[in-house]
């Protein structure tokens, strides 16, 4: 930190208990690393933008793919790759090394099995996708230190080979949990890839259960102990981490979530953040002429629109999205939107969308998702934790078909506050869906509009207020410091 530090309350720091004595009057220099996911890189570029508003000077590290996040919010940028994975939008159309690709369509392929199956290759995935050749990690982000030398950084928590480094090193950070909080396990029996709890609709028999459970406990030692080599190696004075899954900033956590009373305790130690969202407000411009003119013809007459979209990854689950669109059609009287990503030729020539009339569907490869939900009625979606918190800041009911990874824990916490319906993608029916859409069409919305207002008093700009307050005075330890 280049400057002095004044005793007094700083702006939009809101501490659990008492109040916050530290202002920084001097601009502290940030960090903010992003592995190269468009999911993941677009939340934590909104909130290094609103570290920018609080008056820090912030640097977005991420895969030069992602340059365009930096330059449109403002953030210096420093190129640095931490996996080899990536996703810069649709993942189908993202180029990868063989083994990569092959490991997506491999999951893609699981999920047509089940939760427990696409959890399970989620499981043999996770070394090689979380745990990529850490001592190159570890010795880019040493260089960057060296060159940067910002005050502390923000690290995404699903970048493990990051983290590590971090801790390896003596680097003040804070943590960016991207999706739900369960993804940092608290206790004994809390497991990363092992959801915290179940939706009614998607509920695994016990012996499935108890295999995704060995998995999960399986690999827990699997990275707990690639953690303990790397740290042996790399900086032998430093604590071995008892859970490599559960390493986290001593400092703070921002989890990009709401604060459920019913989750699962927040690590104990870090000061835990709750943004609620962590999107940007629309452009007061909002729709670009050709989704003005199309939001126009779908609503005309009044129809409700329902936005559909299973993210970057999911939607070539085309089998899915054709369902849940033949259902809306047929079994209510809105209009649709589908997102259809690299399956968009699958569904415009699909013989039971093809006839639908244009005054009610657009297929499209990619849609401006926050701008059109402040038109839509309802939004079908995958159970992505953006995709959530995005419906929850324009107070729009969910129907969740929940797929992999987080997305069970989020649709039952969806169900569990009353914000929309879960059905089992696998199991899907036309009649079914559009039960549930129609019932959300037609449902009170109440309890969309209190959520709302709760979600949106929090955010990225609340976010940074407290960072700004908790990181002030964190100081550099072991090799770090010197």
């Amino acid at each position: 930190m280049r400057g002095i530090i004044e005793r007094t309350a700083a702006p939009g720091c809101r501490p659990r208990t008492g109040t916050c004595q530290l202002r920084r009057i001097s601009v502290p220099r940030v960090v903010v690393i992003s592995p190269p996911f468009r999911s993941h890189a677009a939340p934590l570029s909104i909130l290094g933008a609103a570290l920018r508003d609080a008056g820090a000077d912030v640097t977005l590290a991420c895969a030069p793919a992602f340059a365009d996040l930096a330059e449109r919010h403002r953030l210096g940028f420093a190129p640095l790759t931490v996996t080899r994975n990536a996703n810069h939008g649709i993942a189908e159309r993202t180029a990868q090394a063989n083994d990569e690709a092959e490991r997506l369509r491999e999951f893609l392929e699981a999920t047509r099995d089940g939760a427990v199956a696409a959890l399970l290759t989620q499981a043999r995935h996770r070394r090689a996708d979380m745990l990529p050749d850490p001592d190159r990690i570890l010795s880019e982000i040493s260089a960057l230190d060296d060159s940067a030398r910002p005050d502390w950084y923000l690290v995404d928590q699903l970048s493990y080979p990051v983290t590590l480094a971090m801790h390896c090193l003596g680097l003040p950070y804070a943590t960016f949990c991207p999706g739900h909080p369960s993804y940092i396990p608290t206790g004994p029996d809390a497991f990363f890839g092992l959801p915290y709890a179940w939706p009614d609709t998607v509920r695994p028999d016990p012996h499935a259960l108890a295999r995704l459970r060995t998995a999960a406990a399986v690999n827990d030692l699997a990275f707990t102990e690639a953690f303990r080599r790397v740290v042996h190696r790399q900086a032998v004075e430093v604590p071995v981490p008892e859970r490599a899954f559960a390493l986290c900033s001593p400092h703070a956590v921002v989890f990009n979530y709401p604060e459920f009373p019913w989750l699962p305790a927040a690590p104990e130690g870090p000061a835990a953040i709750y943004t609620g969202h962590c999107t940007a407000r629309p452009a007061a411009s909002g729709l670009d002429e050709f989704w003005r003119a199309t939001v126009a013809r779908l609503t005309s007459g009044g129809r409700p629109l329902v936005l559909i979209a299973f993210g970057t990854f999911l939607s070539a689950r085309d089998d899915v999205l054709r369902t849940v669109t033949e259902a809306v059609l047929e079994r209510t009287q809105a209009s649709v939107i589908v997102a259809a990503g690299n399956r968009i030729e699958d569904l415009v020539h699909d013989p039971r969308l093809a006839a639908a009339p244009p005054d009610r569907l657009c297929v499209a490869e990619a849609v401006p998702q926050q701008e059109l939900l402040g038109h839509a009625s309802v939004m079908v979606h995958h159970g992505g934790n953006n995709s959530f918190t995005e419906c929850l800041t324009a107070g729009v009911p969910m129907a969740v078909l929940p797929f992999s990874s987080d997305q069970f824990a989020i649709a039952h916490d969806l169900e569990r506050a009353g914000l929309g319906a879960c059905l089992d993608p696998n199991t899907l029916e036309v009649d079914s869906m559009g039960a549930a859409v129609g019932g959300l069409l037609a449902g009170p919305r109440g309890a969309h509009a209190s959520r709302r207002a709760e979600v949106l008093a929090a955010g990225p700009q609340f976010a940074a207020g407290r960072l700004m307050c908790l990181m002030a005075g964190v100081a550099r330890t072991g090799a770090a410091a010197r």
